[in-house]
Order: C-alpha cells, then structure tokens, then sequence
C-alpha cells in the first residue's frame, strides 16, 4: 500500500557511528555494540522507530508553527477591532470565538488559570486525616482511596490537581472537614494562564457541532 504525506521527516540520526571504520550502535546502557553483532530484527525495528520519529518530529514542529501562526492572526484581527472600536475582543479571561460569516466554521480560543497549591495544603491534609481516622467505621474505602490520590504527588512532583477539586465537590457536616476544604481553597494559587485552541464545524446551521481533531491520541 502507498502511504501519500506532504510532510518532509526530519532527519533523526541513524544511530551508527564508525570506530576504527567499523560501524557500531550504542546499545540502551551506553555501550558500542557492533553493528552485525546485533539482530536483524533487532536493526530493522531501529530503521522503524527513527523513520516514525522523523515524520513525528516534523508534525510537532509543523503544529507548532501553525498554533503560533494561528494566534498572531486572531491576534491582528482583535488589534483591528480595538483600533476600529476601542474594545478588545472577549471577556475578562480573554476567552473569544470567531465564526464564519453563515455559521458553519469556528475558532475558539480559551484561556485556562494554572494553578499551584501553598503550604495551607499540608494544613488541610492534617484535618483530613483526622476525619478519616475518627471515621474509620464509617468512612468508604472510595473517599479513602480519593484522599490518598488527591495529596499524593506524581513523579514530577506535582499535586493531582482534579482529585482535589473532587474533594472539594464532597460535603461532610463535620467541622474540621469544612476547615480542611478551606485551607484547600486557600492554598490555590494563581501562577499563570495557558491559551487553548479549538477548532469546530457542521454541514448547517442546524447541525451539530463537530471538532476538528488536531490531538494525535483522539484522532
């Protein structure tokens, strides 16, 4: 089958280098292997990964330029309309949609707070943790096991933002339990924001939305 692309690969290295005009490959932990040493199944897998790699380092890129290239035109087009009246397109957080004239196209863009947690947070661990014990006949193993996940942090170290507004959603009459989800919501920090793209059709005007997929994972 003949597989058709406009995109140009970039060129990943072939992973051979010459010693003593012998090739060899650098195997995963660092050592020169040489190169009829290894499988050919082995070598032909290598081929694989770095030519599929060299068509996705080129379609990032590509992306790239075109969210940039996207964003300077939306932002031309919002410089005209506060020349032409004063105002910038959207609201406080500087979300906005374009749209073409009969409807059946749209560009949306959303602005979305990044958000970071202070040391209130250990604070409204303690309280949590107090709860659950005294609870302990009582409190499910499913708010357990949230409560684990909310305030344990990932490899990068990073607090598991959407279990703790899960908790946030729970309602327990408990005292202490209202004065953890304050100091949660008191340990929210602001630290900057992040501007989506997204890109939306239908065949008419009483048609339903469709979006137009960009994302590798949901394409």
């Amino acid at each position: 089958m003949t597989r058709e692309t406009n995109i140009v690969p970039f060129p990943v290295p072939t992973g051979i280098v010459d010693v003593n005009g012998k090739p060899y490959m650098t195997d995963a932990k660092g050592a020169l292997v040489p190169v009829e040493a290894i499988k050919a199944q082995h070598k032909l897998e290598d081929g694989l990964v770095r030519k599929v790699m060299g068509f996705a380092l080129a379609l990032s890129a590509q992306i790239s330029r075109f969210r940039g290239h996207t964003f300077t035109d939306l932002g031309e087009f919002d410089a005209l309309l506060a020349q032409e009246y004063g105002l910038t397109k959207g609201g406080a957080k500087g979300n906005r949609t374009y749209s073409t004239h009969d409807g059946l196209f749209m560009v949306e863009v959303r602005v979305a707070d990044q958000i970071d947690f202070g040391p209130e947070l250990q604070i409204a661990k303690g309280l949590v943790d107090i709860c659950l014990n005294e609870w302990s006949a009582d409190a499910p193993a499913e708010l357990r096991a949230l409560v684990t996940r909310a305030f344990n942090v990932d490899k990068e170290g990073k607090i598991n933002r959407s279990e703790i507004f899960m908790l946030l959603r729970l309602d327990f009459a408990d005292a202490r339990w209202q004065e953890a989800m304050r100091a949660v919501k008191d340990a929210m920090r602001i630290v900057g924001s992040k501007s989506y793209l997204r890109f939306r059709m239908r065949e008419a005007f009483d048609a339903a939305w469709t979006t137009v997929t960009i994302d590798l994972a949901a394409a």
